[in-house]
């Protein structure tokens, strides 16, 4: 899957003139730009991802249109590993005909892995290691490894061992039907043992979120993912010829309902007085992304014409249990000090919608002065974002979650919203599994 995208990664050139005058253009703000003296500056290109599936609909494929000999180094994430691509990155960047002298690593870092990549990639820049760098992330929940038990799996390493027939018949002699019982993969804490949406629904009920409140933000995102797509601004979706089936082009997990088809939903965790529920929860999902990061020096000079540039950020981490699900809470603050913005600098915000529970706890969380006092050792709240700069082209709650693929689907929609709007500044944030989360700040780039 991530071979089929990272070939599908497709940039208008511009002509010599064209780059050279592009260089020169002036950003004309009343805000100051973000630049920092004797740091390169690091660009978007651009960024792709296939339309996100329902798991278990549909596969995917690529496109092509990214020179590869323009790649120094390929960064992607995955949370679910396949054993036999532990290095997705690799396996990828050599199924999709990249050059095996093109170094290539995986990271994993739950729902914020593509994040880590694309923050990895700017470092390699910064550094001066690399120039372009290709950072991405996939998923695909459809075929999951599912393991034997560990009786059954302990088991058969002993009869690869062993070495007499009468060994070997006697571990097969000793195999009873509870060895035969699969271990499924949870999208549960290790540390706690607790699922993330057990752990969503008492969090939303410790902030006094109401079902109808969770409903009526999962029905908001539904509704402008869906107004997004039929008004074409989901311009990173690329489409695909699947083999024996039909083209796919759209995410399909655009299904906006009714307050009232939504309301008969029973809880999903906590039965029977739980909130959370298959409606206002992000699904289990397939798909991939994948963005080009330079410096800018290097895109002009190749003749791109760059998307935004991508600025400071930060990762956070709290306490697992309890806090598991307030990463933008934490991690937003953190990242507007560190590049001396305020949340009214902010054009554009897209959060990471794992749940409508979590999104509106970390609202609540974030617009409370006792918390911010209490938790996070500050003088006054954070403050919330207003809702008009808010995911306004649905979230991961409508557009499908492919836990690694995630990040750059949000960081590639700040840079096409600030496009489109107008805006200067965007903010991405996003939490994870472990209590982890992450900020970071994107400028767009003089159009």
């Amino acid at each position: 899957m991530a071979s089929m995208l990272l070939t599908s990664l497709r940039s208008s050139p511009l002509t010599s003139v064209q780059a050279a005058q592009f260089g020169k253009t002036s950003w004309v703000s009343s805000k100051k730009t973000l630049a920092k003296s004797g740091v390169k500056n690091v660009v978007l290109v651009d960024g792709v991802r296939t339309p996100f599936l329902l798991s278990g609909t549909t596969g995917l494929l690529k496109r092509t249109g990214l020179p590869k000999d323009a790649v120094d180094y390929i960064v992607y994430g995955t949370v679910i590993q396949e054993v036999k691509t532990s290095n997705v990155a690799r396996e990828a960047a050599l199924g999709a005909g990249f050059s095996d002298k093109t170094p290539a690593h995986t990271v994993t870092m739950a729902c914020i892995s593509s994040n880590q990549a694309m923050t990895t990639a700017v470092g390699l820049i910064a550094a001066g290691q690399c120039d372009a760098v290709v950072a991405g992330g996939v998923e695909f929940m459809s075929d999951v490894p599912i393991r034997h038990s560990r009786k059954m799996r302990k088991t058969m390493l002993s009869l690869n061992k062993a070495k007499t027939l009468g060994a070997r018949l006697s571990l097969l002699g000793s195999i009873r039907l509870a060895h035969l019982s699969p271990e499924l993969p949870a999208v549960a804490e290790f540390s706690t043992a607790e699922t993330m949406g057990h752990s969503a629904d008492r969090l939303a009920a410790a902030f006094g979120v109401s079902r109808l409140e969770q409903d009526e933000f999962a029905l908001r995102s539904h509704k402008l993912a869906k107004k997004a797509q039929d008004s074409e601004l989901l311009s990173d979706v690329i489409s695909f010829k699947v083999p024996g089936r039909d083209i796919v082009s759209k995410d399909n997990g655009i299904r906006p309902a009714t307050m009232e088809q939504m309301a008969k939903l029973k809880p999903a965790f906590i039965k029977p007085h739980g909130t959370v529920t298959a409606a206002n929860s992000s699904f289990l999902t397939d798909g991939a992304s994948a963005v080009l990061i330079m410096s800018e020096e290097k895109a002009l000079a190749m003749g791109y014409k760059p998307k935004a540039y991508l600025r400071d950020f930060v990762y956070v981490s709290q306490d697992p249990k309890d806090q598991l699900l307030l990463g933008p809470t934490y991690a937003t603050p953190k990242v507007l000090e560190k590049s001396g913005l305020t949340l009214n600098d902010i054009d554009v915000f897209e959060f990471h919608e794992a749940f409508a529970g979590q999104i509106m706890a970390n609202l609540k969380a974030m617009d409370s002065d006792w918390f911010g006092q209490t938790y996070m050792g500050r003088k006054t709240k954070v403050g919330a974002p207003p809702m008009e700069k808010f995911n306004t082209w649905g979230g991961s709650l409508s557009l499908g979650h492919p836990f690694a693929a995630t990040g750059c689907r949000l960081v590639t929609t700040v840079a096409h919203r600030l496009q489109k709007e107008g805006g200067q500044y965007g903010l991405v944030a996003a939490c994870a599994a472990g209590g982890q989360g992450h900020a970071m700040v994107i400028e767009a780039y003089p159009q």
